[in-house]
């Protein structure tokens, strides 16, 4: 079935895609080390809301400050941070996007140097330095993360994304290879996810049904099965809880780690679940124009966007007036990325990317 990238997608909490495309929650470093939102932030990402990207999401925002992944990252934990919060999602709304801010938690991903203490994990891990949780330690964080939920309702956001991926603290509790805990939140499948279920079911509770709520979920890497990770997707689907599943497949067309002689591909592995009314968006290598018709044709509701947003304020604009659209080749200077939204602190992070900055002249 042929979908045309500028069609709208109406969301069971009564929300309102304006066309197939979401701004990917991207690591950048560029806000106030007290969590506060930067004005290079808010530059960054309302600049993506007036490129045309239907949902502009925040990058991953901690609920608690020991959660902390990474130096210049937007919080979310604390009251403090409300009125930075309530300026840019009235100001991504007013270019008539949705507003949408991922709550997450690094866990044993926690640089100490960042968060000036020992990380947290559902088990002690010495290779991250990183402690247990005590069970009483487990309902404060189900409780921040709920919190956070209803701190961003209130700040004026249509919704929220919980973050179970790419080896932060919810993936950390849904990996066998991660969590070795004995208790209600460890050993079998459903004790895994059952933080994940806990917060998702009572952030839609607290915060009600015209509140956008979606799950970020990867199927690969950091102790992840695609064969558990199909389960718990399924089964959040059949909860008629969220309102989309974000699955980040790190790359769309390859061969799933788990199934090496498989003759699908992981996207199509993923689009054998039964949907239901909640909408599916994919990441993973999504370059080009051509890129976005092949995702939406497979079956996917709309596309989540990473590297090209970076590279094109406007990207979804470009694709759609030129559905073969070839973003620009990279490496790329400093001054063009400047002219693209980005901040000195983001261009030096995004030198991380083999190959995506022009190397400084000497």
């Amino acid at each position: 079935m042929t979908k045309n990238p500028k069609d709208s997608i109406a969301f069971s909490s009564g929300a309102t895609l304006k066309n197939r495309f979401m701004l990917a929650p991207l690591t950048n470093e560029q806000s106030h080390d007290d969590g506060q939102l930067s004005d290079d932030e808010f530059h960054w990402l309302t600049m993506r809301a007036k490129g045309q990207f239907g949902l502009v999401m925040t990058c991953a925002s901690h609920v608690q400050e020991i959660g902390k992944g990474f130096s210049g990252q937007l919080g979310i934990f604390s009251d403090d941070l409300i009125e930075g919060h309530t300026k840019l999602a009235n100001a991504i709304k007013a270019e008539g996007s949705l507003a949408v801010i991922q709550l997450h938690h690094a866990g044993m991903r926690s640089p100490k140097d960042v968060i000036m203490q020992k990380a947290v994990c559902p088990s002690d891990s010495k290779k991250h330095n990183a402690r247990a949780l005590t069970l009483e330690e487990i309902i404060q964080l189900k409780d921040d993360f709920i919190n956070a939920a209803l701190r961003a309702k209130r700040c004026g956001y249509d919704g929220v994304e919980v973050h179970g991926a790419h080896g932060y603290i919810l993936t950390q509790f849904l990996s066998s290879d991660i969590n070795k805990r004995n208790d209600d939140y460890g050993g079998s499948l459903e004790n895994r996810s059952r933080l994940l279920f806990e917060i998702v079911t009572e952030i839609r509770n607290q915060c009600g049904p015209a509140f956008l709520l979606g799950v970020r979920l990867s199927p690969e890497r950091f102790g992840m099965k695609l064969s558990e990770i199909k389960l718990i997707s399924q089964q959040l689907i059949d909860s008629y809880v969220i309102d989309f599943l974000d699955l980040s497949l790190w790359d769309c067309f390859k061969t799933p780690e788990e199934y090496p002689e498989s003759q699908k591909n992981l996207l199509e592995h993923i689009l054998e679940l039964d949907y239901k009314n909640v909408k599916l968006t994919v990441a993973g290598k999504i370059s080009t124009g051509t890129d976005v018709k092949k995702v939406l044709d497979s079956g996917v509701d709309f596309v989540t966007v990473g590297r090209s947003g970076i590279l094109h304020h406007d990207f979804p604009k470009q694709v759609i007036e030129n559905p073969n659209f070839i973003p620009i080749k990279t490496p790329v200077s400093e001054s063009y990325l400047r002219a693209e939204g980005l901040s000195t602190k983001f261009i030096d992070y995004m030198r991380r990317w083999d190959g995506f900055v022009e190397t400084r002249e000497l």
